[in-house]
């Protein structure tokens, strides 16, 4: 625990939900995080779920489901309960499209739960999903969803939650999480900016087929701004569908 508070006081233990679509910096920042010395991490906690409760079949399925939680409400309890190792911070990856509406979203309101959105530019995002998956809809992406729970979350505050744009974070990583930092109302720490290579036992059984960037990886300036792919007709509609929800969001991005 942290050093804080009178004598024999607790400190209040910090959530962090931190939402994202596919193929943005997500397992990145994950990473940045967990190199914190009081921070724990959960991947994607509501993964397995979304998969047994829709059927979808996405790379490595069956081990998907054979190695985490499948009830929802497991789930929603862990991201609740006892911070794994005791740690003064909980650094809860998660995915938007992963949402579905047969998961209840109550617990989205805890008091001890802070919320921040991490985006991307759709045409981007759908560039770089499809080279990891044949087939892409509006609803694998998540930009609706992350607009809805940006929504459910801003209603509660009665201000917008805070916003960072993944490109922002690669262009000046320390000046972006020094400002996330202290919107979450937490100090930023030297350690978020590097880490070492390779996997985790955070991280969740899918690593091996989505994560090999990230492994490679020892900073955000470490990764690469690769030219997007030109997008098919397909692509190029899905992307002009999402604009609307990536643009409300992105008016509130930290810079």
């Amino acid at each position: 625990m942290g050093m804080g508070g009178t004598m024999g006081e607790a400190e209040p233990t910090v959530r962090i939900a931190m939402w994202s679509g596919p193929r943005n910096i997500s397992t990145a920042m994950m990473r940045s995080f967990e190199n914190r010395p009081d921070t724990a991490v959960w991947d994607e906690p509501f993964y397995a779920a979304y998969l047994a409760m829709t059927g979808i079949v996405h790379p490595m399925n069956d081990e998907i489901l054979a190695a985490h939680e499948t009830d929802w409400r497991a789930v929603a309890d862990g991201v609740l309960g006892p911070v794994p190792g005791g740690a003064h911070i909980f650094y809860q990856k998660h995915m938007t499209h992963h949402m579905i509406a047969d998961i209840g979203r109550d617990w989205m309101d805890h008091r001890e739960i802070r919320h921040a959105f991490l985006i991307r530019k759709p045409e981007e995002v759908v560039a770089s999903y499809s080279a990891k998956r044949d087939e892409v809809s509006l609803a694998d992406l998540g930009f609706l969803q992350q607009a809805e729970i940006f929504e459910r979350v801003a209603d509660r505050l009665g201000e917008a939650p805070v916003v960072v744009d993944g490109a922002d974070v690669l262009a000046d990583p320390r000046g972006v999480l020094s400002k996330l930092c202290g919107r979450l109302g937490i100090g930023f720490d030297e350690a978020m900016l590097s880490w070492p290579s390779g996997r985790r036992d955070s991280d969740g059984v899918w690593a091996a087929h989505w994560y090999h960037a990230v492994e490679a990886s020892t900073g955000f300036a470490a990764r690469e701004e690769r030219e997007v792919a030109p997008l098919n007709d397909v692509g190029r509609a899905i992307a002009e569908a999402a604009k609307p929800a990536y643009e409300r969001l992105a008016a509130y991005a930290i810079r």
